[in-house]
């Protein structure tokens, strides 16, 4: 089953409680929540109280990014703060497969991120270890960007490899998916999509759900 995870980044802080339930009562699956620390992306967001706040909005599952260094110092505060799903970048973690194993014990669903650059190689011998891995369609640090095609290989490969595996590790792509991208995406063999300014740009936010939704269905 495909999965629509609607990214905050890029909602109107000033109503954001009223956008969640907006993008849930259209039918997003997931709320994705992205964390930059301003060190390892150039960019300020949000920490656990957010996450906090969120959680009493929302019955969906959130799906938290961290887009920061040593994230192992904050996995339970998120955890706690009611995360259902931690996504990390091999390149902020010094071990890290103690890392994912840490956040299952915590109780999460553990995702190993990949910047565009960053080869499948670098989680090869991970991958039985997590149940979802995200591939970013942009470099990670802001929210607008535009899908970059050339992460299209990337995930046919992943695709190829998790199939032959049989291992139950869901793709999720995160990075300028909208309605002119999500097909090439879904054809490329991704399961889960997130998407910030294709659903909360313009304030169409049920029409752009419902979009991508039906798009989804495509294959």
């Amino acid at each position: 089953m495909k999965r629509l995870s609607a990214s905050i980044l890029s909602a109107d802080f000033g109503c954001l409680a009223d956008q969640i339930e907006r993008v849930a009562s259209a039918g997003a699956d997931w709320i994705h929540v992205d964390v930059m620390d301003g060190h390892f992306v150039p960019n300020i967001t949000m920490g656990p109280p957010l996450v906090r706040s969120v959680r009493k909005i929302t019955q969906l599952p959130l799906d938290v990014h961290l887009m920061i260094d040593d994230p192992d110092r904050y996995l339970e505060a998120f955890v706690d703060a009611g995360a259902d799903r931690i996504g990390v970048h091999p390149e902020a973690c010094v071990h890290l497969h103690r890392t994912l194993q840490r956040i299952r014990e915590l109780g999460a669903s553990p995702t190993v991120t990949l910047n565009p650059a960053t080869p499948l190689q670098s989680i090869q011998y991970v991958l039985g270890r997590v149940d979802m891995v995200l591939l970013m369609t942009v470099n990670p640090g802001f929210s607008g960007q535009s899908f970059l095609p050339e992460v299209l290989p990337k995930i046919r490969e992943l695709r190829k490899s998790i199939d032959a595996s049989g291992l139950p590790v869901l793709i999720e792509v995160d990075g300028g998916i909208h309605l002119d991208t999500i097909g090439d995406a879904l054809a490329a063999g991704a399961d889960v999509f997130v998407s910030g300014s294709g659903i909360f740009s313009g304030g169409r936010i049920e029409d752009n759900v419902r979009s991508l939704k039906k798009k989804m269905m495509e294959d």
